[in-house]
């Protein structure tokens, strides 16, 4: 399946019509604020604030004496932070603090027809430097009249002291366009992220054994192909594992009854053998009695892979199942402790809760019993159940943690019946527990021994069956019938 929009497209394309947006928004606002005739920077707010600035000096000089224009401009300077200077129409300072004008400034002088409302803004490098140029009309009252004049404004920042450019405004427009832009962004990034975390989570449950978790595929590009590929995957695992399963159990069911009649007539033999032979007899029936063993476990384990299709989940008070599973599994070597409060109430099968409960003490007495008391205890978090199993041994190494759930897998490949078993025990507990709904992990204890810990939905008794509400774990959803 070949994506229909590839992720680099969808970026590439969500982006430049995020910029088409910022730059169509921006030649509106530009059309709508911006006076060309005064230069890209004057806005209608800037064309403004130079007018008001030139009517005040205009009336200042207007109402002084010419010998005190130069106090008067020197005032205005301080108050816009610029250097302003008045010059006749020949470009020649008349008075004011700018008294240097570079050539091309002189030449924006010189130019015929500089009015009113024809105002210009310049700039000059080396040093950086902003020029405005205004027109002007105080009177003088030596002469009696007015006097056409050009005001010229000198500073070394684009503003001009605020005349020309409110920073304030560009502020605002870069945090508007930001703004507009993690908005614009976010529910692309968001359906991104959300695809990855469900993959995650779908992946993270596959690891775990439920194998019938889905992703919604309804992206059309790498994301959508991923995700069907991962819902592919969990259902050939999920024949494969489900297809070994039922050839282990058709295979140990037809060993059922060989073993029964291989089992009674080395009875019969050793009855009638010799003292000779009596001792092979034994040896023979030991080994008869490891393989139906054997084949028991792999019944079991069948049943528990399939218990997920048709178990009933009901309300489980946890003490009651791990009492039973303490009746089945103590030995007198074994000195086991627990702290399961009564109210606890799982949605389990009891059976299934027992037979993963029995496993794992099982296992504990075998690879603990002698290093100290083996713990079981339970607890509820809001809507999960987590039983928790440990013992003192040795632990297991780090890195066979994750794989100790595995079907006929042992820590150590040499081991035989007497000291690793067959490996299916644990296998088990992960089946009947996934069949429950709940996921199981292991961890090493400080300073040795191992913790098994078993997550169910919680629930409260009513009638001894479950409420039927949805809970969760991880993040599967689940509901009670």
């Amino acid at each position: 399946m070949k994506a229909r929009f590839p992720l680099y497209a969808k970026i590439l394309g969500w982006f430049f019509v995020n910029l088409l947006v910022l730059v169509v928004v921006f030649l509106i606002l530009v059309n709508a604020q911006f006076r060309f005739d005064l230069g890209w920077v004057f806005s209608t707010a800037a064309r403004q604030r130079v007018d008001t600035m030139r009517n005040l000096i205009v009336n200042e000089l207007n109402t002084t004496r010419p010998d005190e224009w130069d106090r008067v401009l020197e005032g205005f300077s301080e108050a816009y932070h610029a250097r302003l200077g008045l010059y006749d129409e020949n470009g020649d300072r008349l008075l004011g603090t700018s008294d240097f004008l570079p050539p091309t400034v002189r030449a924006q002088l010189l130019r015929p027809g500089t009015e009113h409302g024809q105002d210009q803004f310049l700039r000059t490098t080396d040093p950086t430097r902003y020029w405005l140029l205004m027109s002007a009309q105080p009177d003088n009252l030596e002469a009696g009249g007015p006097m056409n004049v050009l005001l010229v404004a000198e500073s070394s920042s684009v503003t001009v002291g605020g005349l020309v450019m409110d920073l304030r405004l560009g502020w605002l427009l870069i945090a508007g366009s930001a703004l507009f832009s993690v908005l614009f962004w976010l529910p692309l990034l968001r359906g991104i992220t959300r695809s990855i975390g469900q993959m995650t989570d779908a992946t993270k449950q596959i690891a775990e054994g439920q194998f019938n978790v889905r992703v919604p595929a309804r992206r059309h590009d790498e994301l959508g192909v991923l995700a069907e590929a991962i819902n592919q995957m969990g259902v050939r695992l999920d024949g494969f594992v489900k297809g070994q399963a039922r050839f282990l159990g058709d295979v140990a069911h037809e060993l059922c009854s060989p073993l029964a009649r291989l089992q009674m007539a080395l009875g019969i033999l050793e009855q009638r053998a010799g003292e000779k032979e009596k001792t092979y007899a034994a040896m023979a029936i030991e080994k008869a009695g490891q393989i139906s063993q054997l084949v028991n476990e792999l019944l079991a384990f069948s049943k528990a892979s399939f218990a997920g299709r048709a178990v009933d989940l009901r309300a489980v008070r946890v003490r009651d199942a791990v009492d039973e599973a303490i009746q089945y599994e103590r030995t007198e070597a074994s000195r086991i402790e627990t702290c399961v409060p009564e109210d606890i109430h799982a949605l389990a099968d009891a059976e299934l809760l027992t037979r993963a409960l029995s496993n794992l003490l099982r296992n504990a007495i075998r690879f603990g019993a002698e290093a100290g008391p083996i713990e079981i205890r339970a607890e509820r978090q809001e809507d999960r159940v987590t039983i928790t199993i440990s013992d003192n041994g040795e632990g297991v190494p780090e890195e066979e943690l994750p794989r100790i759930f595995d079907a006929f897998y042992r820590i150590d490949a040499s081991r035989n019946r007497q000291t690793g078993g067959s490996g299916l025990g644990l296998a088990i507990v992960r089946s009947c527990v996934v069949a429950c709904n709940g996921v199981v992990a292991a961890e090493n204890r400080a300073p040795h021994g191992l913790a098994v810990h078993l997550t169910l939905p919680a629930t409260e008794e009513k009638n001894g069956v479950a409420n039927g509400k949805a809970v969760t774990i991880g993040s599967q959803e689940w509901k009670s019938e």
